[in-house]
């Protein structure tokens, strides 16, 4: 069953981008495109059936943040904007996720990935806790356990990959890395380090701490850290 999106912005080149992303993924279905916030509102209230809106933040009339905050049992929410400044106001919302414009593709199906669903049609399936990687260094091939991963560190060319009782570290770049971990558990959280979710002792908007050692939260990464693991705090 496809997911009916809308779209909302005052820009008529941002609504054909994400018009066209959307006829890309055959799990979308564009349902309607509006130039401002009141007139969304009304398709809304009109008692059309949306699932997800792509909303832009700063429009007349009617800024999306404020339009948040009329609409009741609202949709799921991607905030789409060329303000990084209000990626937080924007979370506090419990948007699924945070657009900085000018919008890659490939970010796009990223956001659109953490619509949740039902089946496992938009997610990967969960890793078993035996799972695990071989990594050669020093001549070797070492099996590292996924579950015992406490973070992973770039040095340029090279990843430093900690566990609970060993260092490994080998040439691989940290992009190429973190495609091949389950996003289950293990998250970016800066340029250079990828934490293992189950392994954090305490977090805040600035760093991780885990095992007597600090990581930080870089800016570009904050909102989506805040926003996952906000989900799995009681």
């Amino acid at each position: 069953m496809k997911i009916k999106c809308i779209t909302v912005d005052d820009e008529p080149l941002a609504l054909e981008i994400i018009e066209s992303y959307i006829d890309r993924m055959d799990c979308l279905e564009l349902v309607g495109q509006f130039r401002n916030a009141i007139k969304a509102f009304d398709f809304l209230q009109s008692g059309a059936e949306v699932d997800l809106i792509f909303l832009d933040i700063q429009m007349p009339k009617l800024t999306g943040i404020d339009f948040l905050k009329t609409i009741q049992n609202k949709p799921k929410v991607i905030l789409t904007t060329a303000y990084r400044e209000y990626a937080l106001e924007g979370f506090e919302l419990e948007v699924l996720d945070y657009l900085l414009k000018p919008i890659s593709f490939e970010r796009f199906m990223k956001a659109v990935s953490k619509y949740p669903r039902e089946s496992n049609e938009l997610t990967a399936p969960p890793e078993s806790d035996d799972s695990f990687i071989f990594f050669k260094s020093d001549k070797k091939n070492i099996k590292i356990c996924l579950k015992d991963v406490l973070y992973i560190e770039s040095i340029k060319d090279y990843v430093k990959i900690l566990t609970e009782d060993k260092e490994v570290v080998t040439h691989h770049k940290i992009s190429e890395l973190e495609r091949k971990l389950p996003a289950t558990d293990f998250i970016r959280v800066h340029r250079s380090f990828i934490v293992n979710i189950p392994k954090i002792e305490s977090y805040s908007a600035c760093e991780i701490e885990m095992t007597e050692q600090s990581i930080p939260v870089g800016r570009n990464y904050k909102v989506e850290v805040l926003e996952r693991l906000g989900k799995i705090v009681l």
